[in-house]
């Protein structure tokens, strides 16, 4: 089975306890998403990252998080140590798109970890099954706002079964690696 995985959002605007942004439980799957990547010969890392000039419902939200409104080099959006590779950057929380479609390729199977959970890895498992990508969640490599959060984005991933999984990591090691 070829997979390509994604690893979503690992920047360290989601990883400092300082961030308004900061995801709790960023810390504890820096080591699964590393095992991951390690892992798998196709990854592209996806960064979120701040539009130019804002536009429709993106203008109220940047409203609310005017801290945010920062260009794409900026530290906020760099990726944390350690990952790096090919990137896509999205101005979007879901980052399925021509740009990561065309990294996936004809892989049987997208595979997702990273942040968060109930946000930006939900709104690109849907977007891609939409799409008609079989897509995978790995549960244990990725952390949400909070830990119902994360939960709770997980129970509505797996009402899109068979378009989207959640698996565990152990379940997609044993698959695709």
């Amino acid at each position: 089975m070829r997979a390509h995985l994604a690893v979503i959002d690992m920047q360290n605007v989601f990883a400092d306890p300082e961030s308004e942004w900061f995801t709790p439980g960023f810390a504890d799957i820096l080591a699964p998403v590393g095992k991951l990547v390690a892992a798998f010969d196709d990854v592209t890392f996806t960064r979120f990252v701040a539009p130019a000039k804002p536009l429709r419902a993106w203008r109220l939200y940047y409203r609310r998080w005017p801290f945010a409104l920062k260009p794409p080099y900026a530290e906020i959006y760099r990726l944390v140590d350690g990952f790096e590779g090919a990137t896509v950057d999205e101005t979007t929380f879901g980052k399925w798109g021509p740009k990561l479609a065309k990294r996936v390729g004809r892989a049987d199977v997208l595979v997702l970890a990273g942040v968060a959970t109930d946000c930006c890895v939900l709104s690109t498992a849907l977007a891609a099954a939409d799409a008609g990508q079989v897509t995978w969640i790995v549960a244990d490599a990725c952390a949400g706002m909070n830990g119902e959060a994360h939960e709770r984005a997980l129970d509505i991933a797996r009402g899109y079964s068979p378009h989207v999984e959640v698996k565990t990591m152990d379940e997609v090691l044993s698959c695709c690696a």
